[in-house]
């Protein structure tokens, strides 16, 4: 990928809905410089406080009354309502509904670059009403729009991570930086067979399944508990087959350096950690995106069609005011070097998966219709055996 001119100034940025600071993170790492943060949940604020000091922190966008003069606003706005383990109130529910006071402050700003990250389900929630409210409204301040559906394992991180990225400017094309790039996806040999992730909060109707990777790290369960979730290490001693990674492991698979969610046990417990890593964005993601920002790419057209209005979303699409586009590219942009799940997960220190959790998830799974390995159940069946211990004899 191009590097940028030494000689030009750097963009700088203004982070809304923070959370942890992935998206600056990856954006201070290709070369640019945050200049505001704004986050309004506490365990939140004292990382960003910690990782980014001296920086401007305001703390809701509620109150936030104008933007400054800067190139780059982020926003990764909460997905609360729109993610499959949250509430699906759609885009006007109550914590994703947020994303209408970005809108407001777009009125009055000039940015360069708007960027928005947020999860797959939006694609799909209400028939997509939550693409359409975003696109429509950008349409009607006059951005030229584009998104994308990118695998965070593009990056080289061992999580099965799919993320819509959202790039818009009223002056630039967006195309050039989210479509500029496309390697296709990595060959199913590259990746291992020592070790596969999966949620054991699940059982009935998926397994969030992942060979050489963990599924999505997510902010919550269905009932919204944070969790971690599983791997399974086949041929590994008795009561190791089955274990959780640590947090620090999952701050790994999500770009950042092990401990940089610490700041946050000053504010909370520290479950919370796992919300925070699993509402991050990956910071590799963010720094490719960035890279991009800084040194646009060249879009093919070629075989992009008409996109009516109505019609289901695509993995990619592009538009402004007076037509809409798909895309034909794919969810890897760039193929970075591979981190497998043992290299990035230190097994040694991981926590054996617990009875209750094991016996739970055996017993939907052996309920369900679901497809899965005949090993990985008898895996499942001799951890729980060995984490209940010797029957005592009467």
């Amino acid at each position: 990928m191009p590097n940028p001119d030494a000689a030009t100034p750097p963009l700088t940025v203004a982070g809304l809905f923070a959370g942890i600071g992935g998206v600056e993170l990856g954006l201070q790492a290709a070369g640019m410089q945050t200049k505001l943060l704004c986050e309004w949940w506490e365990p939140a604020q004292a990382v960003l406080e910690h990782r980014f000091p001296g920086i401007p922190l305001h703390d809701d966008i509620q109150t936030l009354t104008s933007l400054p003069d800067v190139d780059v606003v982020t926003a990764g706005f909460p997905c609360t309502d729109l993610s499959q383990a949250g509430r699906t109130a759609g885009i006007h529910g109550e914590a994703s509904g947020m994303i209408k006071h970005l809108i407001k402050l777009l009125d009055d700003a000039s940015p360069r670059w708007v960027v928005i990250e947020n999860v797959r389900n939006m694609l799909a929630l209400d028939r997509g009403t939550a693409m359409e409210y975003l696109v429509s409204e950008f349409e009607r301040l006059g951005y030229t729009w584009a998104y994308r559906l990118v695998d965070s394992r593009f990056t080289g991180v061992p999580q099965r991570r799919q993320r819509v990225l959202f790039v818009a400017s009223r002056t630039e094309d967006p195309r050039a930086v989210l479509f500029a790039d496309d390697a296709g996806e990595r060959p199913e040999s590259d990746y291992r067979e020592d070790a596969f992730g999966f949620y054991w909060t699940e059982g009935n109707t998926g397994l969030g399944w992942a060979k050489d990777a963990l599924p999505t790290l997510k902010g919550g369960s269905g009932l919204g508990i944070p969790s971690s979730p599983a791997m399974w290490i086949p041929g590994a001693e008795p009561g190791r087959a089955i274990v959780t990674p640590r947090i620090e492991d999952a701050e790994a698979l999500q770009g950042f350096d092990r401990g940089w969610t610490e700041a946050a046990l000053k504010k909370a417990k520290p479950g919370v950690r796992w919300k925070l890593v699993g509402n991050a964005v990956t910071v590799g993601v963010s720094h490719w995106l960035g890279q991009r920002l800084l040194a646009p790419g060249k879009y093919d057209e070629t075989g992009q069609i008409i996109l009516p209005k109505g019609l289901r979303w695509p993995t990619a699409a592009w538009g402004d005011a007076s037509q809409r586009w798909t895309a034909p590219v794919g969810l890897w942009p760039v193929r970075s070097a591979y981190k497998h799940l043992l290299e990035v997960v230190d097994v040694q220190e991981a926590a054996p998966l617990s009875l209750r959790a094991t016996a739970g998830f055996h017993s939907r799974l052996l309920k369900s219709r679901l497809r899965y390995r005949e090993e990985f159940s008898e895996a499942l069946k001799l951890h729980a055996e060995r984490m209940a211990g010797p029957v005592p004899v009467s």
